[in-house]
């Protein structure tokens, strides 16, 4: 590893507290405080390449007995999809946290191994007696480490390489959930093969990232989330997917630098929160934080000072989530704040597509 990531993983291993993950101090302001394209750099070269993210895996894997490190497929540039599992118990309530979809929105795939490693520090053991996770930290390695077969070279950042939103084929991998299994691109298809259709999963955060510029009542929003909005949907699936949102809602929300709003998002299957809440009944939660890794239209890219606001809040997502599913206190979670959660607008010059 070199150093840029050695530094890199100390500074995010700063994040964790001892048994549960904490709110760092920071002011309000904080919210979208780092800079925006032209205004800081961009740097790609500090994250996690593919091969470097492959041997932390395996590194915790050795490390951590609760462990299991599977290969769920490949990329269509032949790379392993990895995934990590803690089944205590098959008959566990499992939930499945997906990142990097889009191969530009790294940072929660940066808070994800930040969290692997936080499950084999023994304060959680507890907490995975009743609970089964699943993390896939990248579904789209070829996109995130920019070996495509078209060009990037309008793109932004700085750093050893490009990241891109779209799989090798130029295909967005988001919006492959309503084909048939057979007929999807193969990093889809290994999710759904190997995931999907294997394990009785109840619970999914798809985490994504969305542009810079997108507010609630004249403030940045540090990230917003949506359950599925497909008429289609099971209401219990759905209940139980505004209660996930419930608990990561009032998890950020109090920190003082987390500030989250509803995301406008669209209602096809072919989605991924809508179609895995349609084809398996899992309850689903999209979850975009602010600011892109990379991308050539220069709203959607954030400079590498917000880095670290963006990690802890992937960070506290994922352990607010455990932690309410492994004790049922999610079972009591107020949802009624959807109703008046404000519905993100953006800013003049951005557009905005999960």
């Amino acid at each position: 590893m070199s150093v840029k990531k050695k530094v890199l993983s100390v500074s995010l291993s700063s994040l964790m507290a001892l048994g549960a993950v904490t709110a760092v101090s920071m002011p309000v302001s904080a919210v979208g405080n780092g800079p925006n394209t032209g205004n800081g750099s961009i740097q790609t070269s500090i994250l996690h390449t593919y091969d470097s993210m492959v041997d932390f895996l395996k590194t915790q894997d050795a490390k951590q007995d609760l462990m299991e490190l599977e290969v769920i497929g490949q990329t269509v540039k032949g790379r392993d999809i990895h995934m990590a599992k803690y089944i205590s118990d098959p008959g566990n309530p499992t939930i499945l946290f997906l990142t990097q979809q889009h191969g530009n929105e790294q940072l929660t795939t940066e808070g994800a191994l930040e969290f692997i490693k936080h499950l084999g520090t023994g304060k959680t053991k507890d907490v995975l007696d009743n609970v089964n996770i699943h993390v896939i930290p990248m579904l789209n390695a070829d996109g995130a480490m920019g070996d495509v077969n078209f060009s990037l070279e309008d793109y932004l950042a700085d750093g050893d390489r490009h990241l891109t939103r779209y799989n090798a084929n130029n295909v967005d991998l988001n919006r492959e959930h309503a084909k048939d299994i057979e007929d999807m691109e193969v990093e889809a298809k290994a999710l759904y093969e190997n995931v999907f259709e294997k394990y009785k999963i109840d619970y999914m955060i798809d985490l994504h990232h969305q542009g810079t510029h997108s507010e609630t009542n004249g403030e940045l929003v540090s990230g917003s989330i949506l359950h599925p909005t497909n008429p289609d949907v099971n209401p219990e699936v759905l209940e139980g997917s505004k209660k996930l949102g419930s608990v990561v809602y009032n998890s950020l929300e109090p920190t003082g630098w987390g500030h989250i709003g509803k995301y406008k998002g669209g209602s096809g299957a072919n989605i991924g929160r809508n179609g895995a809440a349609l084809r398996y009944d899992i309850s689903t939660l999209l979850f975009e934080m602010r600011g892109m890794s990379d991308h050539y239209y220069e709203p959607y890219a954030l400079g590498q000072k917000s880095n670290g606001y963006l990690i802890k809040q992937t960070i506290t997502t994922l352990d607010a989530a455990v932690r309410a599913i492994s004790d049922g206190s999610i079972e009591n979670a107020d949802t009624s704040f959807w109703d008046t959660l404000p519905t993100q607008t953006n800013r003049p010059g951005e557009e905005s597509d999960e």
